[in-house]
């Protein structure tokens, strides 16, 4: 079973991808930025972080997942110095699920006000 999940972006359609897929018990969700309905939300790591770890809690839901299903999570900053500020924001939900985590360091995004994107991918036990 495969099944997409879109926001309605203009950019999902332009550049052909989904905001997550589900294959079988398996959720895939793209690199989301904090970008809210007036721009761009927080102006440091750890409140962009924050407001992208809510907006990917709305995802997880809206396919049937919980961030206790999230089994890997991916950071993506512009400045790898602020990686305990991004990081903070991701311990107050997953300190103690404890998903896999990359830190990767990555050159500025097409916003410059976007300093953070993050990944996840949840599964559900087969039961």
């Amino acid at each position: 079973m495969r099944k997409t999940y879109g926001t309605g972006s203009v950019w999902e359609q332009s550049l052909g991808y989904s905001r997550a897929v589900q294959v079988d018990n398996t959720l895939y969700i793209s690199a989301t930025a904090a970008s809210g309905p007036d721009g761009i939300v927080g102006e440091d790591f750890y409140s962009q972080s924050k407001y992208i770890l809510e907006k990917l809690g709305t995802v997880l839901a809206d396919a049937g997942f919980s961030y206790e299903d999230v089994v890997q999570s991916k950071l993506y900053l512009t400045d790898i110095s602020k990686w305990e500020d991004a990081g903070r924001a991701h311990g107050e939900v997953f300190g103690d699920i404890r998903p896999t985590l990359s830190l990767v360091h990555v050159l500025p995004f097409l916003d410059p006000q976007m300093l953070v994107e993050i990944e996840l991918v949840a599964q559900k036990s087969a039961n």
